[in-house]
Order: C-alpha cells, then sequence, then structure tokens
C-alpha cells in the first residue's frame, strides 16, 4: 500500500499517522520547504507540491500510490484535480480508493435542525460551494476510474496543539455568546481513523466525520477553564463583538450534523464527544501539542 496525503498538514499528519505501518509507504505533499523536514521527522516522505505544476520527482512517485487523500482547499476549481484530468489515467495508474476532506459547512445554515448525509445542501460562503463543487469532481472521477471516492465531511478540528486549552494559555479564548447557536467537533484523530476505516472497507459516498455532541461554542470554553483551573473569560455578546469577516460566517450557519451513516458502518470513535476529549488531553498533559492554534479558530469551533 502507498499512500499520498496532498496538503499535508494538521490533518493529514493525523491521516499519515494513522497510516503507518509495516508495508505501508505514507508520503504527502506541502507548499512549503520549511514544512518538509517536520514531514520526515513524522515518519512522511515528502514532496513540495504548489498546487499549480508537478515535478517529476512526485510524478514517478504517483505511479504506485494505491490509496490518494487530498486535503488541499480548493480554489475557484480543485487544483489536483485539474492536474489529473489534464493527464488522465496516466497518473495514478494504480489507485486503488480515493478520500477527499471537505466540510459540514457544505450544508449551509439549518436554524440549529439536524442534518445528515442526506439532507439538501445550501453552502452559505463562497470557501463552502467551492467545497461542494470539489466534492463532485472527486466523487466523479472515482466514478471514471471505477474505484470508491469517499467524501469525509469534517466539522470543526481540533486536537493536541490546536484547542481551547491553548487559547485560554495564551489569553485569546473568547466566550461569545449567540442565542442557541451551536457547533459539532471533530477530535484529529478520529479524522486518521475515519479515513483508514473507508479506505481499508473500500467504501465510498459521502460521510459526516463529526462527534455526538453539537453544542454552544462557549460551553467548550467554561469546560476548558473548569479543567485547568482558571476563569473563563467574560461572556461577550456576538452581535457587538469584533470579528474578521471569515469568523463571523461561521457564526451563520447553525446546525446539529448526525454521525449515523459513519457509525452504521461500523465506525467507533475515540473521542466521541468534547467533555471526554479535554479531559484526556487535560489528563495527559497533551493538549500544548507540537502545533500553533490556527488563527481562524477559536475555542477549536470552525472548521478550516
Amino acid at each position: 500500500m502507498h499512500v499520498m496525503i496532498f496538503g499535508c498538514g494538521y490533518s493529514g499528519t493525523a491521516i499519515a499517522k494513522a497510516f503507518a505501518g509495516d508495508g505501508v509507504r505514507v508520503s504527502g505533499t506541502t507548499r512549503s520547504p520549511d514544512k518538509v523536514e517536520a514531514l520526515r521527522q513524522n515518519g512522511i516522505e515528502a514532496f513540495l507540491f504548489d498546487g499549480e505544476s508537478m515535478e517529476e520527482e512526485l510524478r514517478q512517485a504517483l505511479d504506485g500510490v494505491t490509496h490518494l487523500v487530498q486535503s488541499i482547499a480548493p480554489g475557484k476549481a480543485d487544483p489536483l484535480l485539474l492536474l489529473l484530468d489534464k493527464d488522465g489515467a496516466r497518473l495514478l495508474p494504480k489507485l486503488e480508493w480515493i478520500g477527499y476532506l471537505s466540510t459540514v459547512g457544505v450544508y449551509g445554515d439549518h436554524q440549529g435542525a439536524w442534518v445528515s448525509e442526506e439532507t439538501p445542501c445550501l453552502p452559505v460562503s463562497g470557501r463552502s460551494t467551492e467545497r461542494l463543487e470539489a466534492e463532485e469532481g472527486w466523487l466523479a472521477m472515482g466514478r471514471e476510474r471505477s474505484v470508491p471516492a469517499a467524501v469525509l465531511r469534517l466539522s470543526g478540528i481540533y486536537g493536541p496543539g490546536r484547542n481551547a486549552f491553548c487559547n485560554l494559555d495564551k489569553g485569546t479564548a473568547r466566550r461569545l455568546i449567540k442565542k442557541d447557536q451551536v457547533f459539532n467537533r471533530i477530535r484529529v484523530e478520529d479524522i486518521g481513523a475515519a479515513t483508514r476505516f473507508l479506505s481499508e472497507r473500500g467504501l465510498g459516498g459521502i460521510y459526516n466525520v463529526t462527534d455526538d455532541r453539537p453544542g454552544p461554542p462557549q460551553d467548550v470554553i467554561v469546560e476548558a477553564a473548569r479543567l485547568m483551573g482558571v476563569e473563563p473569560p467574560p461572556e461577550q455578546a456576538f452581535e457587538t463583538a469584533e470579528l474578521t469577516p471569515m469568523a463571523r460566517t461561521f457564526y451563520g450557519e447553525n446546525k446539529r450534523v448526525s454521525n449515523a451513516k459513519l457509525k452504521a458502518a461500523g465506525f467507533a470513535f475515540s473521542f466521541p464527544n468534547y467533555p471526554m476529549s479535554l479531559a484526556q488531553l487535560w489528563r495527559d498533559g497533551c493538549w500544548r501539542g507540537g502545533v500553533e492554534p490556527s488563527p481562524v479558530c477559536d475555542g477549536c469551533d470552525h472548521p478550516k
């Protein structure tokens, strides 16, 4: 097995670790030469890929790839899809499975109601519209190549190095209050495990990869502060808070996302809800991790 992860960042590295083992070659791409060594230290064979052109070394590596994971966010078009469409079957001749990392943002706003993979998508932001179009492109590529293509719709990503503890420690945590607002979350290790689970079973289609417990974002901050033994930041009304336009768009979508389909397929989450997950991060002392928190992510409640 040769797994290639395009865009091997925070989630991609967790996926690489989930696949690592005897007889598995794990490769990943990054835009930054500075990150090549970090990938190698995690046991990942690293390649540079700027999203526009593909160096010969990477092309040669694709000859043996059996499992492709695409984690690069699309712009107006998915750069990897364009390259693969251009080169046709000459690239990835041994491909057996495709995984595409998307976002629950494609569902749009459902005013707090539950959504599933069968719920019509009503994306609010341009980013989510691009994701939905990329999903359709990867599913189509799977059909064209007669290989399973799985779309993993992720909720707000958190884990070691990217969580409410980090924000409290840095003094950047905010307790924003918006009436009836809820978010789902997903621990990064469960993203890795779900990706491997779907690939091992040759499953394609759309799957929500999200926890069991959607809830108000301020509750996560309060729980993390309780575990740390510190006072949570004061409440702030969402309507008057200073937010970047991107952060504000996340609060324009309100829904509860079901993971029933993935569970029915047999997947068991290691971190099914944020209280037990935060408790483990704090108890084991791994909350700092080795990754800086995302500037977009405020208390680990927003998808990247």
